[in-house]
């Protein structure tokens, strides 16, 4: 089959790979038909991850099941699915507890919880920028479409992570009806986190960033865009909240956050998140930090670590919550919503492309490209 291949630092290439095929009797094979470009792709795309040279990629997939195995009992062969990027097992203590991307189970190294598709650091399971995609535990982590999911394709495909990661932030946050709400990062996810929150009833909605493209489709819905390169943005919020700061915060961008000058600085969202959220306030995390970063721009940010500011953090009596969307806690209600038409996040969606495609693909996205906010890929 064709698939996306990581071949090093900005080197994927599309090859023909063994096939995928069903391993394990509980095991579903999926053609894939739609397939997204992740920021999350860019840190392995870039060398900042360790992912080895071999690895498919593609977390974000939809698809048609092609086969199931013989002890597969819900789904069937035609059905249309969406997976979560996240694999889960559907019986370990954390998947019965709704925390799926924690699976116990499923990673083969035992010291690990949790595990996905074509992602570093999480399992051997190749990714979906492919015809075909192998689904482990396909009867827990394969999400029935409705009738209307061709017609919809662009919509669902973003519940295989986006949405559900934007719409976590905010729980992560506890936004609740009425609340402000600052985000930080404007990129696919920081865009679903300002979605998520506009549908649950927030008041007001800032999202900070820089890229022209970006802040314009954050206007679209509602948002206020808040431009770190024309001002301080801290102060920008203030002023948007009688200095009080927003009651809510999200951070969407992780340890490459960035000045509009280009210079690294992994702690600085967390830090004018911490300036930018008010007394009390909690703010969700859902930005991508490891462990590691043999990259980083410093000692401490190369072992994981950022300065951060626990002294105001504290002083502020403010609250933290951190970590990779349990997809299938939210899949099967945002799926609703979608079906009934009260969510269209394919509004997003800048560019749809054949497989073949998907190394220019990767390069305009990478680069910020203007008008690349968002790239499926349809092999």
């Amino acid at each position: 089959m064709k698939a996306l291949v990581y071949d090093g630092p900005r080197e994927v290439h599309v090859k023909d790979v063994p096939d995928a095929r069903i391993e394990q009797p509980t095991d579903v094979l999926v053609k894939i038909t739609s397939t997204n470009i992740c920021g999350s792709d860019l840190h392995m795309y870039e060398g900042r991850t360790d992912l080895e040279p071999g690895m498919v990629l593609g977390h974000e997939n939809l698809g048609i099941v092609a086969e199931v195995g013989n002890a597969v009992v819900k789904v069937s062969a035609g059905d249309r699915v969406c997976l979560p990027f996240n694999i889960g097992c559907g019986f370990c203590r954390n998947c019965e507890e709704g925390l799926t991307a924690f699976c116990l189970t499923v990673h083969p190294d035992p010291k690990m919880a949790g595990a996905a598709f074509g992602f570093a650091g999480m399992g051997p399971f190749w990714g979906g920028q492919a015809e075909y995609l192998r689904v482990p535990f396909g009867d827990f982590n394969c999400l029935r479409l409705p009738e209307d999911a061709q017609d919809k394709e662009t919509d669902y495909v973003m519940l295989s992570d986006i949405f559900p990661t934007g719409w976590h932030c905010t729980r992560l946050a506890d936004m609740q009806p009425g609340d402000s709400m600052v985000i930080y990062g404007a990129g696919p996810v920081g865009l679903m986190a300002a979605y998520s929150a506009m549908i649950q009833g927030a008041s007001k909605v800032m999202i900070v960033d820089r890229h022209p493209d970006r802040l314009r489709l954050a206007e679209q819905i509602g948002a206020i865009p808040i431009d770190d390169s024309t001002g301080d943005p801290v102060e920008q919020v203030l002023d948007q909240t009688n200095g009080r700061g927003a009651d809510k915060g999200c951070e969407c961008v992780g340890y490459q956050a960035h000045d509009p000058q280009g210079h690294e600085d992994a702690a600085m969202t967390m830090n004018r998140l911490v300036d930018s959220v008010r007394f009390t306030g909690h703010i969700g995390v859902v930005g991508i930090f490891l462990p590691q970063d043999q990259n980083g721009p410093d000692e401490l940010e190369r072992h994981g670590k950022i300065a951060f500011d626990m002294g105001k953090f504290w002083f502020k009596g403010q609250k933290v919550g951190t970590g990779q969307a349990n997809v299938k806690h939210y899949n099967r209600q945002l799926r609703d919503l979608i079906h009934e038409g009260r969510a269209t996040p394919s509004w997003i969606v800048s560019h749809e492309l054949p497989l073949a495609e998907a190394e220019s693909g990767y390069q305009h996205f990478d680069a910020r490209d203007d008008g690349w906010t968002k790239v499926v890929m349809h092999p």
